[in-house]
């Protein structure tokens, strides 16, 4: 088996199979002495691959700075009536 000009390899039918590995599968590498470990990568509690990348895409990128309150009025809409403070 050989690697492509851009890095790539072809995983056996049979270890995917195996594995589970289906298209769009994340998977991990590790360097472990003077081979490389590839495994399907644990997914996070709860989240998807598609909310994974859109956290990916969306991170660092807000650049508006409302207090909670502000936020809260704005998700809930003007419709709402808003809670009385205790």
């Amino acid at each position: 088996m050989q690697i492509t000009s851009k890095g790539q390899v072809t995983i056996p039918q049979e270890i995917r199979n195996r594995l589970g590995l289906l298209p769009h599968t994340e998977v991990e590498f590790e360097i472990v002495g003077d081979h490389v470990r590839m495994r399907k990568a644990t997914p996070l509690t709860g989240v998807g691959p598609r909310g994974r990348r859109a956290v990916e895409v969306l991170q660092g990128t807000a650049d508006l700075r409302m207090s909670t309150d502000e936020l809260m009025e704005l998700l809930r809409g003007e419709d709402r009536p808003r809670r009385k403070r205790k």
